[in-house]
């Protein structure tokens, strides 16, 4: 599957419609984003399964702030509407595979039943 450009228009229903969503948060000018871009770019072609989107910092501010992206690139990992993992940083290729690999691992049943669990207590503090 190619790399899908995320916009504040689009990210909602993209991230509603896939279970698993890899996003890098990028920019033209950016030396390691542009580096980082072909690791990307490959493991997209490698896990055909999952959904590789950029979001360009510089066209999507408002995204880019509703994250609170503070340096690029950022890889963020987001399954079932969830952010299981977001880090600064260009990767090579094995530690991008690792986090693939990780981050499918994640038993999703038990982040929601943590996320119902903070809740929860937020809402009796």
């Amino acid at each position: 599957m190619a790399t899908i450009e995320l916009t504040k228009d689009n990210f909602n229903d993209i991230v509603e419609k896939n279970d698993f969503v890899l996003i890098d948060f990028w920019a033209s000018w950016c030396g390691p984003c542009r580096q980082f871009a072909p690791v990307y770019d490959k493991a997209s072609e490698e896990n055909q399964d999952l959904v590789f989107a950029k979001v360009d910092t510089e066209a999507q501010q408002e995204l880019a702030a509703a994250f609170d992206i503070r340096s690029i690139p950022t890889l963020m990992v987001i399954r079932d509407r969830t952010v299981i993992f977001a880090q600064p940083g260009a990767l090579p290729a094995p530690a991008l595979a690792e986090v693939i690999s990780q981050s499918r691992a994640v038993d999703m049943d038990e982040v929601r039943a943590k996320v119902a669990e903070q809740q929860a207590g937020g809402s009796e503090a």
